[in-house]
């Protein structure tokens, strides 16, 4: 990517913004700029077209009607298919992550398609998974952690991998968390996530710069790190 002002497109806010997922697009802009960087959040909003053009693109979570009505948005607007086709990194959570498959059912009973983007499909769980959540992959070398709070429960198909392996909470309801199909991730991690994984954070801006990212030295992000790894069993953190 050319030295340039980072585009970062935080997708339908209005009916994709539940559990302050749209603070994930205000980290990824505060950690370029912290570096130098210029970059601007670009919200898109339900009644405008997806641009193809941004340099990464953020989901959040949302009720069932939103999610439905999102869906059928970004179906209708093919500039969030036509970016990830050409390897811009995408970052959908909880709902995000279920639209970005390629099919899920609503509490209506029906089943709606995703945008494909992940190898996904995702039914209602009898049970609400509502915890804290990490989990421990091989994106990022440091354990993953978040809320969640759905009533989904995600399979994989073989063209995705598990974001991470759940070592609490529940996740995709397999003993898995999240989905990966090249730079598109989803999860079901809310906190913001990128705010409490900012190695995941840097991961996405080194898709987006095609580099490794200098460290920064955060100690009151360390200290909101240390305080959730805590909670985890001793052997894990």
């Amino acid at each position: 990517m050319a030295e340039s002002t980072v585009r970062i497109g935080l997708l339908l806010p209005e009916v994709l913004g539940t559990y302050g997922d749209s603070g994930n697009a205000q980290v990824l802009c505060k950690r370029l700029q912290w570096r130098g960087h210029e970059a601007e959040v670009v919200p898109v909003a339900l009644d405008s077209e997806v641009p193809s053009t941004l340099d990464i693109y953020l989901l959040g979570g949302g009720e069932d009607s939103a999610q439905v009505l999102a869906a059928r948005r970004l179906l209708a607007s093919p500039g969030l298919t036509r970016a990830a086709s050409a390897g811009a990194p995408v970052f959908g959570v909880c709902a995000g992550l279920q639209i970005l498959g390629t099919r899920f059912r609503g509490f209506d009973g029906a089943d709606h398609p995703g945008v494909g983007l992940l190898d996904v499909v995702t039914a209602p769980s009898p049970r609400r998974a509502v915890s804290e959540l990490a989990a421990i992959g091989d994106l990022v070398d440091t354990p993953l952690t978040g809320f969640e709070n759905h009533q989904g429960t995600s399979t994989l198909g073989p063209g995705s991998v598990a974001l991470g392996r759940v070592v609490r909470g529940t996740g995709n309801g397999d003993g898995t968390e999240g989905a990966v199909t090249g730079h598109v991730v989803g999860t079901y991690l809310h906190g913001p996530a990128l705010a409490r994984n900012p190695a995941l954070a840097d991961l996405l801006l080194s898709w987006v710069l095609g580099r490794d990212l200098p460290s920064l030295a955060m100690p009151e992000v360390e200290l909101l790190r240390s305080e959730r790894l805590a909670a985890l069993p001793r052997r894990i953190r």
